[in-house]
C-alpha cells in the first residue's frame, strides 16, 4: 500500500458543477472550481462518525 504523504487532487464533476477534490495526510477537501472556501473533513472526524456532523455544522455556517 502506498502511503498518504502529500496532497492528491483531483478534478471531479457532479451534475453539471465541476469541484477540485484535496486529499491530504489531515483529512479530505471538496471545493467548487474557482473557489477557495469548501468542506472539509478531517479524517479523525471521519473515523470517529463526526464526519456527518462537522460537515452539516459547516454548511450552516458557510455564506452561499
Amino acid at each position: 500500500m502506498t502511503p498518504l504523504d502529500k496532497a492528491l487532487r483531483r478534478e471531479l464533476t457532479i451534475g453539471e458543477q465541476v469541484y477540485t477534490l484535496t486529499i491530504d495526510p489531515a483529512g479530505l477537501k471538496l471545493v467548487e472550481k474557482g473557489r477557495r472556501n469548501g468542506v472539509e473533513v478531517r479524517w479523525a472526524d471521519f473515523v470517529s462518525g463526526d464526519a456527518a456532523l462537522a460537515a452539516a455544522l459547516q454548511a450552516s455556517t458557510s455564506k452561499t
